[in-house]
């Protein structure tokens, strides 16, 4: 059975910093066919993916993973008011045509870890 239980976030200050982990039970990061993925989801909008590379997070958030602890982590740093949002890791089967993006495509969750960042 898949498990995804994120940890790791708090309130912080605008420019603080977090670094949010996903342990991983289940399924072996890296190795079995999973896409793995953070997603945020902030009051009243959508959930988003979380590509590092996009304008709203770049050179801020850093995804990375540690395969002997099976964990994913998301980086955040100088954090701004508009990253409050509680934010996901998700595990995708759904591969055929490579990792998805979308949140439709993810068929497993995490609970949530919420981010709340002041000014």
């Amino acid at each position: 059975q898949v498990q995804l239980v994120e940890s790791g976030g708090d309130s912080v200050q605008t420019g603080g910093s977090l670094r949010l982990s996903c342990a991983v039970s289940g399924f072996t990061v890296g190795r079995d066919s999973y896409c793995t993925a953070w997603f945020r989801q902030a009051p009243g909008k959508e959930r988003e993916s979380i590509a590092t590379y996009a304008d709203s997070v770049k050179g801020r958030f850093t995804i990375s993973r540690d395969n002997a602890e099976n964990t994913l982590y998301l980086e955040m740093n100088s954090l701004r008011p508009e990253d409050t949002a509680t934010y996901y890791c998700a595990a995708s089967t759904y591969i055929q045509f490579g990792c998805p993006t979308e949140a439709a495509r993810f068929n497993h969750w995490g609970q949530g870890t919420q981010v709340t960042v002041s000014s």
